[in-house]
């Protein structure tokens, strides 16, 4: 099974550049996790084309955040939001269940260029992390999107603590939220590299890996391959990848 998330930054914009279509055709991907799609939740005719279902889950405020997941096998249930209404109109996490495992399609709060919204940021963590910890209490779990968070300097080209991304809070938050029992597969496949997720429109110099797919430890030997599609443009994000045996 091959899972693919990409933050697209506009489903539409993507769309209308090909990125999509070039991506979905490079590669047989099972199930397709989008962030930021950034519309209503219409699904393009060229993805229903290809064999997905699609699951969408937007935010109440147009042109803003949401998620949506494609699929191609068929889920005994999905689960919109995280039961909290704060979050949940902002379309950031949505669930999809299959008979052995569930996968979690997440985009996480950017605490704001002036930290604003570090505290909002920190109460999502808090509560996506009860949330997936409850899942795993029935099954395995995979979730995948955009955290909005780097792990550590090597995840960083640049050094900055008072940046969204690379404050202490949001550093320490996940690194201990892996510590409960899920593998950032990206980093147990390639303990060394040091390669980047976003990279600033702006500010070329500025890239972080913010951008994970992360499993629960029952699902460690089933890991084939966590790789960094570097090569795919369209979007401030490019897309992370993974394989599982199932």
């Amino acid at each position: 099974m091959r899972i693919i998330s990409w933050n697209v930054n506009g489903l539409r914009s993507i769309m209308r550049k090909g990125s999509l279509d070039k991506l979905l055709g490079m590669g047989d991907y099972d199930i397709v996790l989008l962030q930021e799609i950034r519309s209503s939740g219409d699904v393009p005719l060229t993805i229903m084309g290809l064999g997905y279902e699609a699951y969408p889950f937007p935010a109440e405020r147009r042109g803003y955040a949401g998620v949506m997941t494609l699929t191609k096998m068929h889920p005994t249930s999905v689960i919109k939001g995280l039961g909290i209404k704060e979050f949940d109109s902002e379309g950031r996490v949505i669930t999809t269940e299959f008979n052995d495992f569930y996968v979690v399609n997440a985009y996480f709060p950017r605490a704001g260029d002036d930290l604003s919204r570090l505290g909002f940021k920190m109460s999502f963590c808090a509560a996506i992390e009860r949330f997936l910890i409850d899942l795993r209490s029935k099954k395995p779990v995979i979730v995948c999107g955009d955290f909005n968070i780097a792990r550590d300097r090597v995840d960083s080209s640049f050094w900055d603590e008072k940046h969204p991304g690379l404050t202490p809070e949001e550093r320490a938050w996940l690194n201990q939220f892996l510590k409960k029992g899920f593998i950032d597969t990206f980093r147990e496949l390639h303990p060394s590299a040091k390669v980047f997720t976003w990279r600033s429109y702006r500010e070329r110099w500025r890239a972080m890996r913010i951008d994970y797919c992360i499993i629960s430890e029952e699902l460690r030997n089933n890991v084939v391959k966590a790789e960094i599609l570097s090569n795919i443009e369209g979007s401030d994000h490019v897309p992370v990848m993974i394989e599982i045996h199932t």
